[in-house]
């Protein structure tokens, strides 16, 4: 076995028992992860609230702070893509196929099924819906990417390091991290990314499934999810094939036309002012409350607490299992910009404008319901988006560029993550072959459907928060070592110090 590919055949072998396994003994795989997944929620949830916001509270510290002056690269870097290709990029990974996903059907549940304060159907319940979706989806997501983007990116560019998670943490483990020390976390964060982008593929497929059955009556099967996953794979894997700068970046900025065309038809035909005044006080509420909802675990409340498990600590246990294929992949189109600039774009840019999509899609599914148009809530998760668009004009129109907009988003996502795979098991080489992709690549769609068979939408969340928390241990390390690194760099160049004018 070649040292630069074991990683690859490890990984590879304990990702095919599990794909055996879902196959052989579908029930009994289903009954363990649900098992595991509800001790993990139950003992561990104080532990992913804290530290997700002592990440987020590190992110704010390094965009205030004079080290924010230090580059990703060399002092006198340019950046290899524009900002508006980078940003696009940034979309597309990090949240594209969720985003649409649960834009109507999050805050509809929690207005009209699980308030997260247990009122439900009221004025307070509309903007509850709002502010813990806001929550779910803002800051404390994208400072898990950015730290773990950030931590990959500088020790690569700047440090000259592998484009590998054990590199970011050389120094707290020194040369450890090219023995087996690092082997053993650099699987760990292969088998994260693999749950975790196989669960949205999952998500991807359910949604395409959903919009079909609704729009036109086709079955919602395993078996036609088997279908669009097999197109989709073909599809990707061509996209995989023609590389980063070409197949990526194109499907990115196709990806942000469709979501932009998307966001203006429902803004305009929905109710506009209504709109952008929930988005206004939504803003506000959560600002306010931001450190009160942060930590709210209801340890005296069995109800509240089961609804936090069920969204507020999946939440966080997805971005963790995202966050090694959104942080490599997010590093690797980095180069070049200031650690300032970097958390800016990273950590504010993409909450406003998804605080503004579910403002948008969100309010016009509460605002249905609410003046008892229509009952969305009614509808599976889904469906919830395609019923959203069969009250406004145009619905044929904006359901059928729904559904292209998430399959260019499964794309793009699964696309991506065979190329950060690639990286991640070829020694963090910039340009994997493409025989390694196009296993990983299959391999993520074997998952999603083998997940979606034995437990549905439940097994894809319940492997979500499994594979989650042995790499959160990972990103905290990474967090010390790249402070650690950071102080210490910020000592030999001068950052930071009161220079004493002379008397």
């Amino acid at each position: 076995m070649k040292q630069r590919y074991i990683v690859f055949y490890i990984s590879l072998f304990i990702l095919s028992l599990l794909v055996i396994t879902g196959i052989i003994i579908p029930d009994t795989l289903e009954a363990i992860t649900s098992n595991i997944q509800a001790i993990f929620s139950d003992a561990f949830g104080w532990y992913y609230l804290f530290l997700v916001t002592i990440i987020l509270v590190v992110c704010i510290y390094l965009l205030i702070s004079p080290i924010g002056r230090i580059k990703l690269g060399n002092q006198d870097e340019k950046p290899e893509f524009s900002r508006p290709t980078w940003i696009a990029m940034l979309f597309s990974a990090g949240m594209g196929i969720g985003l649409v996903f649960y834009g109507t059907s999050e805050p509809i549940s929690h207005y009209a099924i699980s308030s997260p304060t247990g009122e439900v159907g009221t004025d307070q319940a509309i903007k509850d819906a709002l502010r813990f979706t806001f929550l779910h989806w803002g800051i404390h997501a994208w400072g898990v990417y950015a730290i773990v983007a950030l931590a990959i990116a500088y020790f690569h560019f700047r440090h000259n390091k592998l484009g590998l998670i054990s590199a970011t943490l050389y120094p707290i483990f020194g040369d450890k991290v090219k023995g087996k020390t690092g082997k053993a976390i650099d699987v760990f964060s292969v088998l994260a990314t693999v749950l975790g982008v196989a669960t949205s593929l999952g998500f991807g497929a359910v949604q395409i499934n959903g919009g079909l059955s609704y729009l036109f009556e086709l079955p919602k099967t395993v078996w036609m999810q088997f279908i669009i996953i097999a197109i989709v794979t073909v599809l990707f894997l061509i996209s995989a094939w023609s590389g980063l700068g070409k197949g990526i970046k194109i499907l990115s900025n196709a990806n942000m036309f469709l979501a932009g065309a998307l966001f203006l038809l429902m803004f305009v035909a929905g109710p506009t002012l209504f709109l952008l005044n929930l988005f206004t006080d939504t803003v506000g509420s959560y600002i306010q409350t931001l450190p009160e909802m942060s930590f709210r675990i209801a340890p005296l409340n069995e109800d509240i607490r089961g609804w936090i498990n069920g969204w507020t600590i999946f939440y966080w246990a997805w971005w963790i299992a995202w966050s090694p294929f959104v942080g490599i992949f997010i590093a690797r189109v980095s180069k070049g910009r200031s650690i300032r600039e970097f958390v800016f774009f990273v950590l504010l840019i993409p909450s406003v404008v998804i605080f503004l999509w579910f403002s948008i899609f969100g309010g016009a599914a509460i605002s249905l319901e609410h003046n008892g148009i229509a009952e969305i809530s009614t509808l599976t998760a889904e469906e919830s988006l395609f019923g959203v668009f069969s009250n406004y004009p145009f619905s044929l129109v904006t359901s059928i560029t729904a559904m292209v907009l998430i399959g260019s988003f499964f794309i793009t996502s699964a696309d991506s993550g065979t190329y950060v795979l690639g990286m991640m098991t070829t020694n963090g080489s910039h340009s994997p072959g493409n025989a390694v992709k196009f296993t990983w690549g299959i391999l993520l769609s074997t998952i999603a459907l083998v997940l979606l068979y034995t437990g549905g939408l439940q097994a894809l969340e319940n492997m979500m928060i499994i594979a989650a928390l042995p790499f959160s241990v990972i990103i905290a390390m990474m967090a010390i070592s790249l402070m650690k690194a950071l102080r210490q760099e910020a000592r030999q160049l001068g950052i930071g110090r009161i220079r004493r004018r002379k008397p």
